[in-house]
């Protein structure tokens, strides 16, 4: 449940970051364009890594195929139903939308329930009874392995759907979405069910490509999505106004920034929500001088917090190797800082 009280709005105000209004405008600027080349781009990997799922079918390959397409299928799906929730993705307002809710469906989250604790959580970030989208802090090994596996996210999501679908909405939802938007949100639950139902009822029916193609790939996806949104916030310091104190940004691979829609730059992202993804390198290149420098690439920022999250659980030393952390997320032993 989210508490009243006085919170300071985070952001780049909040944070002392200044960005010249010239420049800010510029990175502002909305296009159809660079979206509508990153679908292109999307869907050719999206073909190319699904022939490998088709070629690999009846081998124990198709795991592998499967997990990669999967991967190639998911983490977009989360970045482009991000950044569409803010209205970003692209100019056109209609096709923002239809994507937004395309994504959503496959992220498994009713499109406007997205949007709105999405947004309470850039106006709250990280700050404990006030942001909706909070992890429980500190992060333990079996609240890593729930979030990362997926299953967590997956029972959150059905769990709202349900809720929305029934009219019980819960106080977070009373505290940061408009009552009169709360008949389209059930509307939209009911559809969003009855789609999964028709999906469970295909496939029970003799329709396994859609296991092979859809199911299961967004299964093993899902957990290399979770893998990119972990380290967002984790081990950074709860209930601060500054953006640098709570949120993470990682270098990254091509590939990595591609899939994320370079949201490896976080930070950034947070002090400037409304600056769209193909401008967010634009955007670090003007802020780097004011910001912290970016933690290791994915792959050893995740293995990082996954040794502070196992140490905190055996009760061990949680100081990070490099990485940055609140610091009194660094503790001599135990799961309180």
């Amino acid at each position: 449940m989210l508490i009243a009280g006085n919170f300071t709005a985070t952001d780049a105000a909040s944070s002392g970051i200044t960005l010249e209004r010239k420049t800010l405008k510029a990175l502002c600027r909305r296009s159809d364009l660079p979206g509508l080349i990153y679908l292109g781009k999307w869907a050719l990997a999206l073909v190319i890594s699904g022939y490998g799922v088709y070629l690999a079918l009846g081998t124990t390959w198709v795991w592998l195929a499967a997990l990669i397409y999967g991967t190639v299928l998911s983490v977009p799906v989360y970045a482009m139903s991000h950044e569409t929730a803010h209205g970003t993705a692209f100019r056109s307002r209609w096709l923002n939308e239809t994507v937004m809710w395309i994504c959503a469906l496959l992220y498994l989250e009713e499109p406007l329930h997205r949007r709105y604790t999405h947004t309470n959580h850039h106006t709250y970030t990280w700050h404990v009874g006030k942001d909706s989208q909070i992890s429980d802090i500190p992060m333990t090994f079996p609240i890593w392995l729930d979030e990362v596996s997926g299953f967590g996210l997956i029972r959150s999501h059905f769990r709202i759907l349900t809720k929305l679908a029934a009219a019980r909405y819960t106080e977070t939802m009373k505290s940061v979405i408009p009552a009169d938007e709360f008949p389209r949100l059930r509307r939209n639950a009911w559809c969003f069910l009855g789609f999964y139902v028709a999906i469970g009822v295909a496939i029970g029916s003799g329709a396994t490509w859609l296991w092979w193609f859809l199911v299961l790939p967004t299964l093993l996806g899902r957990t290399v999505m979770l893998l990119f949104t972990v380290i967002q916030h984790v081990e950074m310091a709860e209930n601060s106004p500054s953006i640098l104190n709570s949120t993470r940004s990682c270098k990254s691979s091509p590939i990595a920034s591609f899939l994320y829609l370079n949201m490896e730059n976080h930070v950034e992202h947070h002090l400037y929500p409304q600056v769209p993804f193909f401008a967010l390198p634009a955007l670090h290149r003007e802020l780097k001088d004011q910001l912290p420098t970016p933690d290791p690439g994915f792959w050893r920022t995740n293995i990082e917090v996954l040794s502070v999250v196992i140490r905190r659980s055996l009760g061990r030393s949680t100081k990070a190797w490099t990485i940055r952390q609140a610091p009194h997320m660094i503790t001599n032993g135990g799961t309180t800082p």
